[in-house]
């Protein structure tokens, strides 16, 4: 770890350990911040859209400066390793998706990776799993980036930036909840938890 970049670290710390999918978000990270020729946020002058909730997105958070909380980190719900940045400030933006490596057919890993997540490996099998993983990150911090992504500028229309909404009291839980999110049930204020409630049957569980 010692030898490499200070911002894979940071990445590492922040997420917890080393992996693949925090690779690929910091390799994501890095080429857009390159093609737009910026540097990190220091509030809401970039705009990252994901499509995943996977590893790679704190990656994105450490590199870019996106997060959830300021507003200017879009979470898109289609399984892809695909990551938007845009710059408010010049309106470019650049689209980086992961390709993919041969290693994700090979049969081998594949068959020891369904191994350990189903419980079924051996101590031997998880450490050899543990040593495909290492490899595997450090292919993806170190290929040519050619191999790995498609980087392209794309045309986005960059969301305004985050609002402040004023707080209203759900009639129900008594709970906070930010007035946008409201709902109203039985003409009262509601948070869409205990607006939800009513089912038909369908097994919805209501709040204690």
């Amino acid at each position: 770890m010692n030898s490499l970049p200070d911002d894979w670290k940071r990445a590492v710390a922040f997420h917890g350990h080393t992996c693949p999918g925090l690779a690929i978000g910091y390799r994501a990270a890095k080429i857009a911040l390159r093609e737009l020729t910026s540097d990190r946020a220091s509030d809401e002058e970039l705009v990252a859209i994901v499509e995943t909730d996977a590893c790679g997105v704190d990656a994105i958070q450490v590199l870019t400066g996106c997060t959830l909380g300021k507003g200017n980190l879009i979470y898109r719900d289609y399984g892809k390793h695909v990551f938007t940045l845009g710059d408010r400030k010049s309106g470019a933006a650049v689209r980086v998706a992961f390709n993919g490596g041969a290693w994700q057919e090979d049969k081998e890993y594949k068959n020891l990776r369904a191994r350990v997540f189903s419980g079924q490996a051996t101590p031997e099998e998880r450490e050899a799993y543990g040593r495909c993983q290492e490899q595997r990150w450090q292919q993806i911090l170190t290929a040519p980036e050619g191999e790995l992504f498609k980087v392209e500028q794309v045309e986005l229309d960059l969301p305004p930036r985050a609002r402040l909404f004023h707080s209203v009291t759900c009639a129900f839980c008594g709970e906070p909840v930010a007035e946008v999110r409201a709902r109203i049930r039985e003409g009262r204020l509601a948070c869409i938890p205990c607006a939800e409630q009513y089912s038909r049957g369908w097994g919805v569980i209501s709040p204690a």
